[in-house]
């Protein structure tokens, strides 16, 4: 193949989105999805914001299991991320870093900060699947990460 997307390149279309699509598994092991604002760090971990009523919230505590689905929603979108990963509640420096970088992409998160049971979910990667269906033929580029 005479072009390759590289890990630079697919951090940047991530960042380029600023919505995905997240599924998570209820207590009954059903499928639940919703959409989330997101911001992603260097290292590709996903940052967003929820309250702790949520379903995604109750089963992310119960199973830290998620996945995203990243692009592929307009018109000629055939580019997308599938994304796997284990979520935390990050504190401490760590969490006040990730708001940072969250408030920058999302300023309205600032007056999230006194809703009740505000929290914010840290996702550590652990696969990756890259598509490019706009190209003949198409390209797929996957990446892990360890466990």
């Amino acid at each position: 193949m005479a072009h390759s997307t590289t890990r630079t390149q697919i951090l940047e279309f991530i960042r380029s989105h600023t919505l995905a699509v997240q599924a998570s598994v209820s207590a009954s092991t059903s499928p639940q999805g919703a959409v989330v604002g997101f911001v992603a760090t260097d290292d590709f971990q996903l940052f967003f914001d929820s309250v702790d009523t949520t379903r995604k919230i109750a089963n992310l505590r119960r199973n830290p299991r998620i996945a995203f689905v990243i692009g592929g929603t307009n018109e000629g979108g055939e580019r997308t991320v599938q994304y796997e990963g284990i979520a935390d509640e990050p504190a401490g420096t760590e969490l006040e870093q990730l708001k940072d970088r969250y408030f920058v992409r999302f300023p309205d998160g600032r007056a999230r900060l006194g809703w009740p049971g505000l929290v914010y979910v840290r996702v550590q990667p652990r696969w990756l699947r890259f598509s490019d269906y706009s190209r003949t033929p198409p390209e797929i580029v996957e990446l892990t990460w360890p466990s």
